[in-house]
């Protein structure tokens, strides 16, 4: 009596069919601002890739939301120091 179990060739892995309701990646590139805050606001962007269109809104308000903060943030900055103001004389 044999009790060695034949080994079953792993299967092939298929490619799955082709859905057209599927998510598909857009692959649309992004091109580095070197603001980090507004590169990962964009690279947010890619999650969105896999997700069915229902899930879209979410990923582009947190993007949207991201990129506001960006903009907030530069208001917020300290500029240069404003020219000192001499008093002025008004002549008698």
């Amino acid at each position: 009596m044999d009790d060695a179990v034949p080994e079953i060739p792993p299967a092939a892995e298929e490619e799955p069919a082709y859905d057209p309701a599927a998510p598909a990646p857009l692959n649309v590139p992004r091109t580095p601002t070197g603001d980090a805050c507004v590169d990962a606001a964009l690279g947010r962007l890619g999650d969105a890739d896999h997700l069915a269109t229902d899930g879209h809104v979410e990923v582009y308000e947190d993007v949207h939301r991201g990129l506001r903060d960006a903009l907030t943030a530069l208001d917020a900055r300290p500029g240069p120091p404003a020219p000192a103001r001499h008093p002025t004389t008004t002549p008698q």
